[in-house]
């Protein structure tokens, strides 16, 4: 017969424990200054970037407009404009081998194209990388640059791009993405400064008036208009016509999109005139800004997930079981959640979205292992009715011990490859997961079966004073 383990020798003890990691963790939360919280929790700009230098350049000087765009297969050309038939040309990458061959083609079927190769003309094409932030459009005056990336770069450490951010002044972070060839770096910035006084200083409002300036300047429309598009592709009926008034429009720039796209430039920029790094080195992949309205509502349902949860696990576990049982489960997920929490805070882990999903993810595993131990609890109170309950949950817990460790020590070596093998925010959430799992085995032994003691503890002593009530 094995041999029973007395966890209940421990519940005064382990409760002292727990409560005093609990008190830890608040008050960590005040000497640390609260959470590190990601740029998901509060307004702020978030820009994944990759160091690769340029390839070429490309100049249009031709008729109408141009603009270009890549995928992985290749690198295509659209040529469209009044009086000109719009066209799609392909330059797939495994028709051009190298980029002396991509640069030739480009330069050959499109008239007004010019390029200026600034890398040997035996690169692979393969290894050009594209930017979200420039306008895909060609111009004459301002190059459109185009990157590689040779696979055999050196590595960028991560404290090297912190270092040449802190020019910026504001509060930064920086994660490094990929394996470190890829020399990929996720950059977010907080936006500390209220949105209403932003817009109201960068957009002015002017009332509006009829009253025209006698002494300005008159000027001649055509040569005006002529100045913003292709002269030649003016109608003729449109240039003898006679007009006093004209409607110019342009494109509607919002606040929004003042407010985002300074910081995302301004990245860009510091980077590549600090003394780590070169002019046009700096690739943007991606820029996102969160509003500070989305960062609030994001607080807010996070807030009520979690608090939905806790309440469908008592339901659950209250139908089940019984009312003791469901207390204690949820004070063990609870703790769980605790301890995840109290961890982030005192390593300063970024508290994201990632976060919140290994909290999430911890409640639904450490529930499962508690649910175990509370069906061999209920199948032993019936096979021994008379021992005593304390005995049933020890001989309960070692019964259903060799499942536990078991079947948490496989799961966390598959979290453990993920936080070996990953970086950024799943490399946090594989670590947030290893400290969840562990503290799930030491919540499902102590602290949601301690519970269950303290209340079958309590109403024997309340069965026992009501008994010797009667008897007087």
């Amino acid at each position: 017969m094995r041999k029973i383990i007395r966890f209940s020798k421990l519940y005064v003890f382990t409760a002292v424990f727990s409560t005093l990691l609990v008190l830890i963790g608040i008050s960590g939360f005040f000497v640390m200054g609260g959470f590190n919280l990601g740029v998901d929790f509060q307004a702020g700009l978030i820009q994944e970037i990759q160091f690769a230098p340029t390839a070429f350049s490309l100049t249009w000087s031709g008729r109408g407009n141009t603009t270009i765009a890549f995928d992985r297969s290749g690198m295509y050309i659209v040529h469209s404009g009044v009086g000109i038939e719009s066209r799609t040309i392909p330059f797939l990458f495994s028709e051009y081998a190298t980029i002396g061959e991509l640069t030739g083609a480009l330069s050959d079927q499109l008239e007004g194209l010019e390029f200026d190769l600034l890398v040997p003309a035996d690169t692979s094409s393969q290894w050009l990388v594209r930017s979200s932030q420039r306008d895909p459009r060609l111009d004459a005056d301002i190059p459109y640059l185009v990157h590689y990336l040779d696979p055999q770069s050196e590595e960028i450490p991560i404290a090297t791009v912190r270092d040449a951010l802190d020019a910026l002044g504001q509060t930064v972070s920086v994660q490094s993405l990929g394996q470190p060839s890829d020399r990929h770096f996720m950059i977010r910035i907080q936006d500390t400064q209220d949105e209403q006084t932003e817009v109201e200083q960068e957009i002015p409002v002017q009332e509006e008036t009829t009253e025209y300036d006698e002494t300005a300047e008159v000027i001649d429309w055509e040569e005006a208009v002529a100045e913003l598009i292709d002269a030649e592709t003016i109608p003729e009926e449109f240039a003898e016509a006679e007009f006093d008034e004209f409607e110019i429009m342009t494109e509607d720039v919002t606040a929004a999109d003042t407010v985002r796209n300074r910081p995302a430039e301004m990245i860009t920029s510091v980077l590549e005139n600090s003394e780590f790094f070169n002019p046009g080195e700096v690739v943007v992949l991606r820029s996102d800004y969160v509003g500070s309205r989305f960062s609030r509502n994001l607080t807010d349902q996070v807030g009520i997930l979690i608090a939905c949860t806790l309440l469908l696990i008592l339901a659950y576990a209250a139908i089940r079981f019984k009312l003791q049982y469901a207390v204690g489960a949820v004070l063990g997920i609870m703790y769980d959640s605790l301890i995840i929490v109290t961890f982030v805070v005192w390593t300063r882990m970024e508290f994201n979205t990632s976060t919140i999903a290994a909290i999430l993810t911890i409640l639904g595993y450490s529930i499962n292992n508690t649910i175990v131990v509370f069906d061999r609890i209920r199948e032993n109170r019936r096979l021994y009715p008379d021992d005593v309950f304390v005995n049933v949950l020890d001989r309960s817990l070692t019964e259903t011990l060799n499942r536990t460790v078991i079947t948490t020590v496989t799961t966390m070596l598959a979290v453990l490859s993920l936080f070996i093998f990953t970086t950024g925010s799943m490399k946090d959430f594989a670590l947030a997961l290893l400290v969840g799992m562990t503290s799930g085995v030491y919540t499902t032994t102590f602290i949601a079966t301690g519970f269950i003691n303290f209340w079958e503890k309590r109403k024997l002593i309340r069965a026992k004073e009501k008994l010797e009530a009667g008897n007087k």
